[in-house]
């Protein structure tokens, strides 16, 4: 039976959230995530710390994250930035390392995933004392917006085969806005082996192999309003390769 003792709790607990947010090349979006993020933990008077891993982005995200910095105070957004593109897999390692929360969100930095759906996530994990809670594009009154029928074919697709063959206990395996208790993502981040996409499906299987608890909040998903979306044919061919290797391995 979950645990339902954080219900009951008020805001002013002591407990904090970290949000990790990678960037690369988004110097157009941060502005307004960082912004929106402050608006909505602010509203819902939750602790909380923004901390922005940058990857070496040629286009001045780096310049622009030292900007808001300035704006919302150094206590608040925590600039993490590391000399080049290494993967997302290691930026949450490193910012993981820089976070004083002892809860952990991650999420996109270029407006798929809006903020306005974080009290939510923090409301479903006090409600069930959950491990882990993921924000899902295909229950409820999730979906994804502004997506040809194409990468909505591939989507769905990749999550069907997925649940087929892994049978993870979680119907969004892909997304990748999610909140973690801290110590349950550090002993998840340092058992994973994949790279990419297939990053945040082995987080939820390995998930479901360590017996954590997992719920879900029903998100809309909006297609990058600024920049180029990063999944292309490569990473199509790396998701089904890696989703064989965890079928092999788990």
């Amino acid at each position: 039976m979950a645990s339902r003792k954080g219900s009951h709790q008020s805001r002013g607990n002591g407990d904090k959230y970290s949000v990790l947010l990678p960037t690369y090349n988004e110097r157009e979006n941060l502005p307004l995530i960082v912004w929106l993020l402050v608006k909505y933990f602010g509203e819902s008077g939750y602790n909380y710390e923004i901390i922005v891993i940058d990857d070496g982005s040629p286009d001045g995200t780096l310049e622009v994250a030292e900007q808001l910095q300035k704006i919302y105070g150094e206590d608040k957004i925590l600039l993490r930035p590391r000399a080049k593109k290494l993967g997302l897999g290691t930026a949450y390692i490193h910012g993981i390392k820089h976070a004083t929360g002892n809860y952990v969100f991650i999420m996109d930095a270029d407006l798929s995933h809006h903020p306005k759906f974080i009290p939510e996530f923090i409301e479903k994990q006090r409600e069930g004392g959950y491990d882990l809670v993921s924000g899902t594009r295909y229950r409820g009154d999730g979906g994804v917006y502004g997506w040809d029928l194409r990468r909505k074919l591939i989507s769905r697709g990749a999550n069907y085969v997925t649940q087929v063959l892994l049978r993870p206990g979680a119907s969004d395996l892909t997304g990748s806005f999610r909140l973690y208790k801290k110590e349950v993502l550090e002993s998840l981040v340092e058992r994973c082996v994949s790279k990419g996409y297939v990053f945040q499906m082995e987080m939820i299987v390995r998930a479901r192999q360590g017996n954590y608890t997992i719920g879900e909040v029903p998100i809309s998903f909006v297609d990058r309003v600024y920049g180029e979306s990063k999944l292309g044919g490569n990473e199509i061919v790396s998701f089904l390769k890696g989703l064989l290797t965890l079928f092999a391995t788990t």
